[in-house]
């Protein structure tokens, strides 16, 4: 198991394994919203660094599913996967973002 792993096989151990439909659940409900998400990601840019700023100031959660999307295409993944992994229903429109 890469490093990068490593973190999220150790929470998903600790919150009860891989028997459920979300990976980060909300206190409040099964999944975390939409707001939440870009709420914690807001969180995690101000833990940059001085020298980090730089590089994470403009940065946007969507950016890192353009991001994951090029690479997953990149690994030989079809749109059709890409499309479903991101919860896109059709590879038409809002897939033509992202690749």
């Amino acid at each position: 198991m890469d490093e990068a792993r490593k973190p999220l096989y150790a929470y998903l151990q600790a919150t009860g394994g891989t028997k459920r439909t979300y990976v980060f659940l909300s206190q409040r409900s099964e999944r975390l919203t939409e707001g939440a998400i870009h709420y914690w990601f807001r969180k995690l840019k101000a833990l940059a660094t001085k020298a980090q700023f730089p590089v994470v100031q403009h940065l946007t959660f969507h950016d890192l599913r353009q991001d994951f999307a090029y690479r997953a295409r990149e690994a030989g993944w079809s749109i059709e996967e890409v499309a479903n992994y991101l919860g896109l229903a059709t590879k038409k429109g809002a897939l033509s973002t992202f690749l």
